[in-house]
């Protein structure tokens, strides 16, 4: 009975916010939009506010957004307070695991021992790891990638490390400086956009040349203290996962 009143609920509420959105004022059937009177195109053509001419890339300058990089250009400049908020999610996230595993000091151990392969191998994969981490949220503005891949690179190497030496340690308050640090000087600099530009945020450095490694105003610098923040956090996580009571 309570199955059937369940399913003769949801049916209800489906059609009446079916019949809610075909109500609305100026809806159109799927395939029937005009996608050039939708704000995705102003996104493309970094033209939300109506002012910025054709977008060629490595010869415009100076426009709302210097990312070559359309996903980047969204959630670093245009919806970066929404970015803000998700690595805030992961830090509650950390936070948590923090309280229910922090009062442990050992770590687990394996039963099964890393072979002389992997515990060769990682040492030499973990600086390329790594780097490409780096890599990927310094370049996040102009290539596909940006702070939370470049971070989880980092947080994976430190995990590779873990899996192969069952001796490896990490100074676990060295990341938790940095992730603070990190997360610390994000909301400065949307208080900076805030004071210049009059809203959070705000891109408020030069954006120079489409395509330029320095271009983009402030989002290469976001991206840094994004995957910093998200490689210590994880990396946080994975410490803590690996604690246990040792006998």
């Amino acid at each position: 009975m309570k199955k059937a009143l369940a399913m003769l609920l949801l049916v209800l509420v489906g059609t009446l916010l079916f019949m809610g959105i075909y109500a609305m004022e100026g809806f159109r059937p799927y395939g029937e939009v005009d996608l050039a009177q939708r704000v995705s195109q102003a996104y493309i053509d970094k033209d939300v506010t109506g002012e910025n001419p054709e977008v060629v890339y490595g010869i415009s300058k100076d426009l709302e957004t210097g990312s070559a990089n359309l996903v980047t250009s969204i959630i670093v400049n245009y919806r970066s307070f929404d970015t803000l908020g998700e690595v805030t999610v992961l830090f509650l996230s950390a936070l948590g695991v923090s309280i229910l595993f922090g009062s442990f000091k050992g770590r687990l151990r394996s039963r099964y021992q890393p072979n002389f392969i992997l515990r060769t191998g990682s040492k030499v994969v973990f600086p390329l790891i790594l780097i490409m981490g780096v890599y990927i949220f310094i370049h996040g503005h102009l290539s596909p990638g940006g702070g939370f891949p470049g971070g989880s690179m980092i947080a994976s190497a430190i995990l590779l490390m873990y899996l192969a030496d069952e001796a490896f340690r990490i100074r676990i308050e060295g990341f938790k400086m940095t992730e603070g640090i990190a997360g610390s000087l994000y909301v400065l600099l949307g208080l900076v956009g805030l004071t210049l530009a009059g809203y959070f945020l705000s891109n408020f450095l030069n954006t120079g040349t489409v395509g330029a490694l320095f271009s983009a105003g402030i989002i290469p610098v976001v991206y840094v203290l994004v995957g910093l923040k998200v490689g210590s956090e994880l990396t946080g996580i994975i410490t803590d996962f690996l604690k246990g009571e040792v006998e």
